[in-house]
């Protein structure tokens, strides 16, 4: 994956275990972004997340929301009902409009030692109940020593944790990241001015970094509230048919089928049903007993041995 570079946007993630926040003396110094631990499992809430979301909007920080998958999530069913769980809470903050970022799913541990199939499908279920509910593209955030659980995400955007100056490898098919925990306040890289410490924030902070500046931040979230467009493949425009006239490439076969008694010769151009195709098969299966024992043969032996044949195959 990338390095980190000169000038990429510096951010912040928080949750209830950091206290009282004051978010205007973190964006005073540096910080442009902040995600904010919204819930837990399929039920619990950070008790600070409706607070911080409020008070880091009106210090101008760039936000957004984060879920963490609880190690009891074993299913479908739990996947879902975690994801009902983070999208009540978005609602209850004004909806997915208040957010600048995209909503998040933090998987990163497997107490119960689930299979990576179990913990694969369940990130897909959540991420795409968050994407139903919010019509934004979730972020993935996991460890290096997790991600080799996903397979077939990398569709999605990464977060990646790594508390070091050395660029992560690539994994489960990232090639980039769109945002690096480089630091959890105590390890791992620093802030551009050659510290971990953020000014309004009363001990160690997790520390962030988006893979370009702050306008490019912006910029690249600005239209997330637009309807999701799933891809699709690009087809020609469907023209209208004579379905009684043949196509001109196919005159000369449809004559001669008709003329060998295959089809009635109506609705060339109509599609062709289960019996037809039977009747089709049916006469070329005839025709070639025939044509073996010659044309005035006896085809009873034939008969029996294709029909043995056509049995064994079964």
């Amino acid at each position: 994956m990338q390095t980190r570079k000169q000038g990429n946007a510096q951010g912040i993630d928080v949750s209830h275990h950091n206290g009282n926040i004051d978010f205007k003396k973190v964006a005073a110094d540096g910080i442009s972004f902040v995600f904010i631990k919204a819930t837990q499992g399929k039920s619990f809430r950070s008790s600070k997340f409706l607070q911080f979301v409020k008070d880091a909007k009106a210090a101008g920080l760039l936000i957004g929301a984060y879920h963490y998958v609880d190690d009891s999530a074993g299913s479908i069913e739990a996947a879902t009902a975690e994801a009902h769980n983070f999208y009540r809470a978005i609602q209850d903050a004004g909806g997915i409009g208040v957010f600048d970022l995209p909503p998040v799913m933090d998987y990163e541990s497997n107490k119960n030692g689930y299979s990576k199939s179990t913990i694969t499908a369940v990130a897909k279920v959540f991420l795409e109940e968050v994407r139903r509910l919010t019509g934004v593209k979730p972020l993935v955030y996991t460890y290096p020593a997790f991600i080799g659980n996903f397979s077939g995400l990398s569709g999605y955007p990464l977060w990646i944790a790594r508390y070091s100056t050395q660029t992560p490898a690539d994994a489960s098919g990232w090639t980039r990241w769109d945002f690096w925990q480089y630091s959890d306040g105590a390890a791992g890289g620093y802030l551009p001015r050659g510290n971990r410490k953020v000014d309004g924030i009363s001990g160690a902070v997790d520390l962030n970094e988006f893979d370009g500046t702050v306008a490019e931040l912006r910029a690249k979230y600005s239209k997330k509230n637009e309807p999701v467009k799933e891809d699709k493949p690009v087809t020609q425009p469907v023209k209208t048919r004579d379905i009684n006239v043949p196509s001109k490439w196919a005159e000369a076969a449809w004559a001669e089928v008709t003329a060998n008694g295959y089809f009635d010769g109506a609705r060339p151009g109509a599609q062709i049903t289960r019996e037809e195709t039977a009747v089709v098969i049916n006469r070329l299966r005839k025709n070639f007993l025939a044509l073996i024992a010659t044309t005035n043969g006896n085809v009873t032996n034939l008969d029996k041995r294709l029909k043995q044949i056509e049995s064994a195959q079964e």
